[in-house]
């Protein structure tokens, strides 16, 4: 189920998305930079193509009801046209990035999020390596929207938009914006710490569009430059690119985990807590090792700075 706008946005944006890889791939490749990987690119197209298709299944079958029932008890107005869509824009904007912030402090969620991050590679077609089953709890977000009064043909629609502003974030073209602008909204050097495997920008700069969420609740890193970005996920997976385990690698090692003689209490938090969690230490979330790489460089710049008498 489509509004007749977004299938029009739908036809503007695909040429427009070919037209920008096209001409990334070539720059890259012109400048020996070599951005895209035959492989890679391939693997985004693969994951977006069944995200798409299993979110189009989904919103006929589905959630396009469940939140037209949400917006028949709507409690609340807005009849300025303008004041109605910018809202749109603010509150979506803020649920995605609720969204997002859970995919990566939620085991069971990361599972879904994971292969979002798990290339090597960064680019513009790196904002199609979908999370693929997304969609299956994505609408439940949008809930609260329909109950505010948004009409949900409108808020899929603002997705999309917002979404494509996303796509154009994954890029090492565009080194910095101008300093208002970064104080706003979110920039590809933002977006580069985002898909970071180095211990200091792991789970930092969830937004979408707006970085003005990460700066008020905590999880904003900027890009630093004595800090390349390596870019793919914190912990080695064997045989990632398996066009299977690629998506259900986090899911098998979840398994793993829950076979576990362990308490079920213990157990259900390998579901719930943080990726990277252990009952027993063998393990540690990013905010573990943020924390731990935090103490050492405090420890070595105090060594650093106190006089040593040598007797």
């Amino acid at each position: 189920m489509q509004s007749a706008r977004e299938t029009w946005f739908i036809l503007i944006s695909v040429p427009f998305y070919a037209f920008m890889i096209g001409s990334e791939i070539l720059l890259s490749n012109w400048q020996h930079k070599w951005f895209y990987k035959v492989k890679d690119t391939l693997q985004n197209i693969y994951l977006s193509l069944i995200n798409a298709c299993l979110d189009m299944l989904l919103r006929w079958a589905f959630y396009i009801g469940v939140l037209n029932v949400a917006f028949h008890h709507h409690f609340f107005n807005i009849d300025n046209v303008y004041g109605y869509w910018f809202t749109l824009f603010l509150l979506e904007d803020f649920a995605f990035y609720i969204e997002h912030r859970i995919d990566h402090y939620c085991r069971i969620f990361w599972a879904v999020h994971v292969t979002h991050h798990s290339s090597i590679e960064f680019n513009l077609s790196t904002g199609f390596r979908s999370s693929v089953f997304q969609p299956v709890y994505r609408f439940i977000y949008f809930i609260p929207l329909a109950f505010l009064g948004f009409k949900p043909l409108d808020i899929v629609f603002m997705y999309s938009i917002t979404q494509t502003y996303g796509i154009l974030v994954h890029t090492k073209y565009i080194k910095k914006m101008p300093r208002w602008f970064e104080a706003v909204f979110v920039s590809p050097s933002h977006h580069r710490v985002h898909h970071a495997s180095n211990v200091i920008y792991l789970d930092r700069n969830m937004g979408m569009c707006l970085i003005i969420w990460d700066r008020l609740f905590g999880s904003f890193q900027k890009e630093l430059t004595d800090e390349p970005v390596i870019y793919g996920l914190a912990k080695t997976v064997a045989n990632v690119e398996h066009p299977v385990k690629i998506i259900f690698h986090e899911w098998q090692e979840i398994g793993k985990d829950m076979k576990k003689q362990l308490p079920l209490g213990t157990k259900l938090k390998y579901l719930f807590m943080p990726p990277g969690w252990s009952h027993d230490g063998i393990s540690q979330t990013s905010s573990q090792m943020r924390s731990r790489l935090l103490h050492k460089q405090d420890k070595e710049l105090a060594f650093k700075t106190t006089p040593h008498h040598y007797v």
